[in-house]
C-alpha cells in the first residue's frame, strides 16, 4: 500500500471511522447545538466551537504548507471568540470542517510521495511530518472536545 493511501486512511479514520483511539471527530460533534459549542464551561479554557475553527485553520495552514506556501501564523493561533452563535452559524463551521477534510483526501490523492522529503523553511520539518502532525494536531484537541463535550452532558 502506498504510503499516501495510509495516510489518508488515517485521516478518514480520525475524522469519521474507526480510529485506533475508539473516538472521531465527526461523531462527538453529533448532536451538540450552538448554544453548547459556543459555551465556556470550565473558566480559562476555550469552548468546543472554538477548538473546532482552530482544527479547521490549522488543517487549511498545513494544507497550504505541504502545497509550497510560506505562512505566517497570526498571533492569535487561530483562536478567535466566536461572534455569531446561531444554530446556522455552527452548522456552517461543521460543514466548513467537512470541507477541510476532502480537501485533505482530495490532496493526498494526488500528492506525489517523492514530496514527503521537502522542507518547509519556517521550521526546517518536512511534508512528511507537517502531514503527520496534522493528524496528531486533530486527535490532541479532539481529547480537548470529548472531555467538553463529557461536561457539558
Amino acid at each position: 500500500m502506498k504510503e499516501t493511501k495510509r495516510i489518508s486512511s488515517l485521516f478518514e479514520k480520525l475524522y469519521a471511522g474507526s480510529p485506533w483511539i475508539d473516538v472521531t471527530i465527526k461523531e462527538t460533534l453529533t448532536g451538540i447545538s450552538a448554544k453548547e459549542a459556543a459555551s465556556h464551561p470550565l473558566d480559562k479554557c476555550n469552548s468546543v466551537w472554538e477548538i473546532v475553527n482552530h482544527l479547521i485553520s490549522w488543517r487549511l495552514n498545513v494544507l497550504r504548507r505541504v502545497q509550497g506556501e510560506v505562512i505566517t501564523t497570526p498571533s492569535h493561533n487561530y483562536i478567535e471568540e466566536i461572534v455569531d452563535t446561531s444554530e446556522a452559524a455552527w452548522q456552517i463551521t461543521l460543514q466548513q470542517l467537512e470541507d477541510s477534510q476532502e480537501k485533505w483526501l482530495t490532496f493526498l490523492e494526488n500528492f506525489q510521495e517523492d514530496d514527503f522529503e521537502k522542507v518547509y523553511p519556517n521550521n526546517q520539518m518536512n511534508y512528511y511530518e507537517h502531514i503527520h502532525g496534522i493528524i496528531q494536531h486533530d486527535a490532541y484537541h479532539l481529547g480537548q472536545i470529548v472531555f467538553l463535550v463529557k461536561y457539558l452532558k
